[in-house]
């Protein structure tokens, strides 16, 4: 079988690869729990239809401390009641963006100043800056979150990181 897309042989796609592994950087580097984060992507690679992507952020999840109960009911997030508010607001936030392909027209306001409320994590307060949040990389298929500033979400959702 012949690959269908070679990501290093075209100086097209390895260029735009570099900007979504940059990207991702940002957000691992953000102050978003680990296991927030493999939620969201996973709920965006569901989205998209990646099974490479939903298969590589199952595992990852799961390696953050996820449990299966709640890695199954992600696609339902809506109606678990497992989640917190801060990763209900988090899947909400990457949900609608990532459907902005799908004419969608993308996070409302709303979402944004949801995602951008002060939350307590495990004790402690964290603010959200003042910017509304950009894109996170879940594939390759498509942005998964309608970009309006270059804020990433996990700065905006759960304050600044040292790499914005």
């Amino acid at each position: 079988m012949n690959a269908r897309l070679n990501l290093f042989g075209n100086p097209v796609t390895g260029k735009a690869l570099k900007h979504i592994v940059a990207a991702g950087k940002v957000i691992a580097d953000s102050t978003l729990p680990d296991s927030t984060r493999e939620l969201v992507l996973l709920r965006a690679s569901q989205i998209n239809g990646c099974a490479y992507c939903v298969d590589m952020h199952t595992k990852d999840a799961a390696h953050a401390g996820e449990t299966s109960v709640r890695l199954h009911l992600v696609a339902a997030w809506r109606e678990a009641t497992l989640f917190t508010d801060a990763e209900r607001a988090a899947l909400e936030l990457a949900e609608e963006g990532t459907r902005i392909a799908d004419a969608a027209g993308g996070a409302g306001d709303e979402v944004w100043a949801n995602a951008a409320t002060p939350l307590t994590i495990a004790g402690e307060v964290v603010r959200a800056g003042s910017a509304r949040p950009g894109p996170v990389p879940t594939g390759l298929g498509r942005a998964p979150v309608g970009a309006r500033t270059g804020e990433s979400v996990a700065t905006a959702r759960f304050g600044s990181s040292s790499a914005s």
